[in-house]
């Protein structure tokens, strides 16, 4: 014997008492207002003849997105769309416009979709009362687990209105209204006169509402950023900073074991010398080394110099030269080191040692030409001394290409911290903490 079907919920048509229109009637006693959508009277439903309980005149209608008895599915559940409601508030004469559809399902109740510039929302309504905490530098509600931060305080005015409802709506009704964000959900208060609801609305892609409800065309493109929006970067950020962090690691790893088992880094080269540069005209200062063989393969070759400077400073012109072919390589450091002490105490300048590191030089028998100098702007009574080392080491350890790949990798971590911030700072620019609280993203807020 099989499960009998579900029946189809059934529509019930009446007479408006104002205009003799049709009205619909689709939530199955569950509605306690409807309106008429030839002459905009607002009826009770409670009441056999349909009593009515405002009119009002619209300076335009406004068509809705999805229209009304239009059937699809929520979160695998079908709902009807029976009612039809556009809200706004007013910000320095300034009137912000959202749009809330009801949904009806005879067995789950209601829920509700709202839209804003091309933002929606999947709401329903929260049983259970959030926890507020106004304490701190600004409120915060706690629901179901989650901390939600207060974004906005406004008052919310219905403006226009079509189908049934399962409360007494009334265009021109206000309600003080405060919304809480924890992307994707917004958590909403609502307080009227009478009560104080709450509810929880999720945010959803206007293509997936279109392909719920099996709507024609597309949906409008949503326009600016909305209080729950969900970041393109959320999450992204921290992947993105792992990530970097990883292959940093990752990357020293492999810069220690290229420097332990592929560099040899021996000193081919180490002597100590001292020059002295008298006020006068210089004479001819330039000498030449020892021969020493560079062996093996073609690699690098770090020259260092290390002096007694103190607050002086020296110049050397090298050369590196094959002594079978005569192929040299030139090249100069200056060295230079000062310090002393004042008001805001010791300071320094500087180095007394330098170095420099020619790449891809072959094997083979070098000598270095060194040609020293020193200031000469004093007496010439005065001479200038400086006591140096120079040492040549081959094959060394070079940290060029890890701080390239490091800064490489570092770009993307840093603008995808960049991208967050600034879609963050456009949400928040919008609400009451923000430095310009207009309130176009305000919106839409789902009650």
């Amino acid at each position: 014997m099989g499960i009998p079907a579900k029946p189809t919920p059934s529509v019930k048509s009446l007479n408006c008492p104002n205009c003799g229109g049709t009205v619909q009637l689709r939530g199955l006693g569950r509605s306690l207002t409807v309106v008429c959508i030839q002459c905009l009277s607002v009826l009770d439903t409670t009441t056999p003849s349909l009593q009515v309980i405002q009119k009002f005149q619209a300076k335009e209608r406004i068509q809705p997105l999805i229209p009304l008895g239009t059937r699809g599915k929520l979160r695998g559940d079908p709902y009807e769309v029976i009612g039809f409601q556009a809200r706004e508030l007013v910000v320095d004469a300034v009137a912000y416009q959202w749009r809330e559809y009801l949904l009806f399902n005879p067995y789950k109740g209601f829920r509700y979709l709202t839209e804003y510039n091309g933002h929606w929302n999947d709401v329903t309504v929260v049983r259970s009362q959030p926890e507020v905490n106004t304490s701190g530098m600004r409120p915060t509600a706690r629901h179901l687990g989650q901390t939600y931060q207060h974004f906005q305080h406004y008052e919310a005015r219905t403006v226009y209105v079509m189908g049934e409802f399962p409360w007494r709506v009334r265009v021109g009704e206000n309600a003080t209204c405060d919304d809480y964000i924890c992307p994707p959900r917004i958590l909403s208060r609502e307080a009227s006169e009478n009560e104080t609801n709450w509810s929880v609305g999720e945010y959803t892609k206007g293509e997936d509402v279109w392909k719920s409800f099996q709507l024609k065309g597309s949906p409008p493109p949503a326009i600016g950023v909305f209080a729950n929006q969900p970041s393109p970067s959320a999450g992204s950020v921290k992947e993105a900073w792992t990530r970097f962090f990883v292959w940093t690691l990752l990357l020293l790893f492999i810069q220690c074991v290229w420097a332990v088992m592929l560099h040899s880094k021996k000193t081919v080269f180490d002597q100590r010398y001292s020059f002295t540069q008298s006020g006068g005209a210089g004479t001819e200062n330039s000498f030449v080394t020892d021969v020493f063989e560079l062996k093996g393969r073609t690699a690098n070759l770090n020259v260092q110099i290390a002096t007694d400077l103190s607050n002086e400073w020296a110049y050397f012109q090298l050369a590196l030269i094959n002594a079978d072919t005569g192929t040299a390589y030139d090249f100069s450091r200056q060295v230079s080191y000062y310090s002393g002490r004042d008001s805001d105490g010791s300071w320094s300048e500087g180095s007394a040692r330098d170095s420099v590191t020619l790449p891809e030089v072959k094997p083979g028998r070098y000598y270095l030409r060194v040609e020293p100098e020193m200031d000469t702007a004093t007496p010439a009574t005065t001479a200038r001394s400086v006591r140096y080392q120079i040492k040549v080491v081959h094959d060394v350890t070079t940290w060029v290409y890890f701080f390239i790949g490091f800064f490489l990798l570092l770009i993307p971590a840093i603008w995808t911290t960049l991208r967050s911030g600034s879609f963050e700072m456009k949400r928040w620019a919008e609400s009451d903490y923000g430095s310009s609280t207009t309130a176009s993203s305000s919106s839409g807020d789902d009650e």
